[in-house]
């Protein structure tokens, strides 16, 4: 075939899919990844005041998405509806304000998109809920980040909810952030266990987590068989894994002589965090279970930055401190 029946050919095809071939060659995954530059802040509940840094982001925003598994902060609810701010709560902790979420799952989200006065979006997430035990008496993080294509993605994650729509791959699944990898993913639609899988099998020297709830048998049978591999340790949370005991990973872990503990928090370790080779973290809403994966609502990001990682390792660090050992009651 000549060329210009070729281009004819092609262009009727076109035609004829309604523009669906040329929207899927456009589709992201199979272009190099966006790039963008921005800013990366995380803190910590127990050593940062993460309730003055999101009233400060409420305060400045002149709109407000947000996905919230729990919500009874008080001056967090105020500033809420003064700013008319558009709110997804789980069925579990609804109580009148913005639209109940209902589902098989829970809407175990944390995330927020705040369109500020001064022209710079800022998506925030982590495991922080904003309640008085979530800013004040458990350990959480939060990440905020100004970031055009993650905001892109936590739109339509945010209309998916509100619209109860189709369960859809994440646009921007991979993006180039300050020159290193950024990845966001949302369960159930991406497959999260599949994706932090991916993520620790390429550890060359260390593995540290730090999770709530961890009953994922793929996550944990892979951290078993690199036990000698590996620098690995791990904090569970105490009340959550001895009312899982038959099936959290922790146990599993002390059989096989592995550097793991019960977190030393007489309230709740509530991170959902792994940190590899001090180089690479992996933070958000999903713990690592079934229920996480297959059937709530999450979101997790995967930060390829040392700077970072540095930070989580810090308060790793502290979480490890306080942490109890040698526990098999």
């Amino acid at each position: 075939m000549d060329l210009k029946k070729l281009i004819t050919t092609v262009g009727l095809i076109v035609a004829l899919a309604g523009g669906t071939l040329l929207q899927k060659a456009c589709y992201p995954s199979v272009l190099p990844y966006p790039r963008e530059n921005g800013t990366i802040e995380v803190l910590f509940s127990q050593t940062d005041n993460c309730s003055d840094r999101l009233e400060d982001l409420l305060s400045n925003a002149q709109g407000i998405k947000t996905a919230l598994y729990d919500l009874d902060y008080e001056k967090v609810i105020d500033l809420l509806n003064q700013k008319s701010a558009d709110l997804l709560i789980d069925e579990d902790n609804y109580f009148g304000m913005g639209q109940e979420i209902k589902g098989s799952g829970l809407m175990h989200n944390k995330f927020w998109i705040f369109y500020d006065i001064n022209g710079t979006d800022y998506i925030a997430t982590g495991s922080l809920n904003p309640t008085k035990r979530g800013f004040l008496m458990n350990d959480n993080n939060l990440v905020i980040i100004s970031s055009k294509y993650l905001k892109a993605n936590y739109e339509d994650e945010f209309n998916e909810l509100q619209s109860k729509g189709k369960d859809l791959p994440t646009i921007y699944q991979k993006i180039i952030f300050n020159n290193n990898l950024l990845e966001n993913y949302f369960c159930p639609d991406d497959n999260c266990e599949e994706k932090v899988l991916v993520t620790l099998k390429k550890a060359r020297n260390s593995i540290y987590f730090m999770d709530f709830s961890f009953t994922s048998d793929p996550i944990g049978d892979y951290l078993i068989s690199e036990k000698d591999k590996l620098d690995i340790k791990g904090v569970f949370e105490e009340q959550q894994a001895k009312s899982q005991k038959s099936y959290t990973e922790y146990y599993k872990m002390l059989d096989n002589n592995m550097n793991v503990r019960f977190d030393g928090n007489k309230y709740n370790m509530h991170h959902k965090v792994f940190i590899i080779d001090n180089q690479t973290v992996i933070t958000g809403s999903y713990n690592p279970t079934k229920g996480g994966n297959e059937r709530n609502d999450e979101n997790i990001l995967i930060i390829h930055d040392k700077r970072i990682a540095k930070e989580f390792l810090k308060e790793f660090e502290r979480v490890w401190e306080l942490a109890k050992t040698n526990y098999l009651n």
